[in-house]
């Protein structure tokens, strides 16, 4: 049975699709959106039951953003990545968390991950600074996730390299205004955010290597929820890509929206066209696979964890291999499609080509690049432990 939320966000369906143009335009999300957002609850689907969320099944999650990116893709792809923020909060310091939802627990947490600053120890934590890209949704959140690596005296990352998740409020970072000018995916905002000299707390820092297997983290803070025992690998490409799915999706519909009546310039009824009929079958049949593929991955991993069993770097490999693949597939089924739409479907005021620019950009991020994860999986499928670079993203 569908979660609640996702019934709440097929409910605000003709809504989201009516935000979605003001959206783009803004280039943020617009204050209909985030409030139907809200409203619906989708950012707080894995959020900890103990602070005002529903510690949700995260196949309940992708679905969910799967359902508002039919509609407004940008709208999605800031629920995907800005709702799995909360999965990985739920195992950070307590103190933390009560700062950040303690007085609201709808409040929302940018990105993003890179490594692109430098934490310098000090007393009692460390001192940040850097310039980060892709922030999403950042003009909604009060707080940010920051990659960063751990540096010495002369700002220069130590060896062994060790990566830290940093957690800001607003007031210690600034999001560069006009840094997101893009062909698609406009309305997620994703702004690039600096840092100076901002002192974080230890309490505020994690490890990415605490969350990047599993239960490390979940363990050391106290939660026992199989939903907080998954790792980082296969959690945030899954919000990611559901936004990915969600676009195809939305495409698909407003493909048969479009050709349900329409007539060529030779005449032709495209319900008439067996040409066009065939390739529309074979599209809806590939973004179908991808929707079942992922949603069957991350469940497998929440099963696995529910019975105790070991998520083992070989089933991480698998399940981000399909991952991409899902992804991959369900684009080109949109071009597929887009490409038998006819001239009329590049006008702006055809939303066919926003979801196909939407597609294409949320294929770009750095999650949804196949070729060492593909290598990777390859050789774990015989029988070869994947070493040194090989084993990243997984």
């Amino acid at each position: 049975m569908a979660h609640e939320v996702v019934h709440r966000v097929e409910e605000a369906a003709t809504l989201l699709a009516a935000t979605a143009e003001e959206t783009e335009n803004l280039g943020r999300l617009s204050d209909e959106s985030v409030k139907l957002v809200r409203q619906a609850g989708v950012m707080r689907l894995l959020q900890p039951t103990d602070f005002g969320g529903y510690a949700a099944h995260p196949r309940d999650f992708a679905e969910a953003v799967m359902a508002v990116a039919r509609h407004c893709g940008s709208t999605g792809w800031v629920c995907g990545v800005g709702g799995v923020h909360p999965w990985e909060m739920a195992v950070m310091d307590r103190r933390l968390q009560t700062e950040v939802w303690g007085e609201d627990p709808d409040t929302w947490i940018a990105s993003p991950y890179a490594a692109q600053g430098i934490a310098t120890p000090v007393d009692g934590g460390y001192t940040l600074r850097g310039h980060w890209n892709f922030s999403s949704g950042t003009d909604h959140c009060d707080w940010v996730f920051l990659g960063a690596l751990v540096g010495g005296p002369d700002g220069k990352p130590q060896q062994p390299v060790k990566m830290l998740h940093v957690v800001l409020p607003r007031s210690d970072y600034t999001i560069v205004p006009d840094s997101w000018d893009v062909i698609g995916l406009c309305g997620t905002g994703s702004k690039d955010v600096v840092v100076d000299g901002a002192f974080v707390p230890e309490y505020r820092t994690i490890e990415m290597a605490d969350v990047a297997e599993g239960p490390t983290a979940a363990d050391r803070t106290g939660r026992s929820e199989t939903l907080y025992r998954l790792p980082f690998w296969a959690m945030f490409p899954l919000g990611i890509t559901a936004a990915v799915v969600g676009i195809a999706e939305g495409a698909l519909a407003a493909h048969l929206d479009y050709q349900r009546d329409r007539v060529t310039a030779m005449g032709t009824k495209i319900k008439d066209d067996p040409y066009v009929l065939s390739a529309i079958a074979e599209a809806a049949a590939e973004i179908g696979a991808s929707r079942t593929q992922l949603l069957d991955g991350i469940s497998r991993l929440y099963d696995q964890a529910e019975s105790g069993r070991p998520i083992t770097f070989e089933d991480r490999a698998v399940v981000r291999r399909n991952q991409i693949r899902c992804a991959w597939r369900a684009v080109g089924a949109v071009d597929e499609i887009f490409a038998r739409s006819g001239g009329n479907a590049v006008r702006r005021h055809n939303v066919m080509q926003r979801f196909w620019r939407d597609a294409h950009v949320g294929l770009q991020h750095a999650i949804h690049t196949p070729g060492s994860i593909y290598h990777s999986a390859a050789l774990t499928s015989l029988g070869v432990e994947p070493e040194g670079a090989l084993r990243a993203l997984i």
